[in-house]
């Protein structure tokens, strides 16, 4: 039976060491200061990336990568003998799954390739993505591991917690004035990610501490009991408040996984530095 490879897209923000424990291929979207640009999470880090943000004063961009890049991946594993599966960025964000689409018609035989538009974002789809390769790297078929792919997607709660509308008004997704006003008011957008792969505003509140709050409500009333999978992602160098969140999101929920990840520059420079990011996925199906 051939064995089955996960390939992804940087903006899973899958530490490197985790790709290169379990076998992951990872495809980069990049990173565009101005006429520079950087691949993503290979030759700009995540720390690297939020202290050249710091001194930029503009709006860092992204790019996705070109069905070529997919392909190269793609001919390499299927020429092998592996079989794919191949998670990638919200088809609602990023051209990143048309590129991994197109990269797989141009196969001679794309049968060995399945591409999963996660309909998600940072780690989001990144524990998606580690659990899968988790699966493939005990043997589990290429069924099953779609099928837990499918569980886990459905199932997913994830927020962001933002520090500063700049980066939203910036990028724009919310006017000046109501930024201006926002930050006056010590106003903390809350947003998440519908089940389209749509990223929109859940709720905001009055400083960090309500913010929090809101998020730990929300997870209590809708999990309740059941066992579940917690990580929490930051921004290197703004972490301020991620440790009260977990702590808080410990005591409310009936937490059985704990895990802690950067947000990566690609996600990053759409959000902003301090942003923390919380994933839920529940353990039981």
């Amino acid at each position: 039976m051939a064995s089955v490879v996960l390939v992804t897209d940087s903006t899973a923000d899958i530490p490197r060491a985790t790709r290169e424990r379990l076998g992951i291929e990872m495809v980069p979207l990049k990173v565009n200061f101005g006429e520079e640009s950087y691949l993503d999470n290979i030759e700009l880090e995540p720390a690297e990336f939020y202290k050249k943000l710091a001194g930029f004063g503009k709006l860092a961009t992204s790019s996705q990568p070109s069905p070529a890049d997919f392909h190269e991946v793609y001919q390499r594993l299927t020429d092998a003998g592996h079989e794919v599966i191949s998670i990638q960025l919200s088809s609602a964000m990023s051209g990143t799954y048309q590129s991994a689409t197109i990269a797989k018609s141009m196969l001679d035989g794309d049968s060995a390739v399945t591409i999963v538009d996660s309909k998600s974002a940072s780690f989001g789809y990144g524990h998606i993505v580690v659990r899968a390769a988790e699966l493939a790297q005990a043997g589990a078929s290429k069924a099953d591991i779609l099928a837990e792919v499918e569980r886990m997607r459905s199932e997913l709660r994830l927020y962001f917690l933002v520090d500063t509308l700049e980066y939203l008004q910036k990028g724009g997704r919310i006017g000046k004035a109501s930024a201006v006003l926002g930050s006056l008011l010590n106003i903390k957008p809350i947003l998440s990610i519908d089940k389209e792969g749509v990223v929109y505003p859940f709720d905001k509140a009055r400083g960090q501490k309500r913010a929090m709050a809101r998020i730990a409500e929300v997870l209590e009333s809708d999990l309740k009991t059941r066992p579940l999978s917690l990580v929490v992602a930051t921004t290197p160098g703004y972490t301020d408040g991620a440790e009260e969140m977990a702590e808080l999101l410990k005591s409310k929920l009936n937490v059985k996984e704990y895990a802690e990840t950067e947000i990566g520059p690609v996600i990053g420079a759409h959000a902003g530095p301090g942003t923390i990011g919380i994933f839920i996925f529940p353990l039981d199906s």
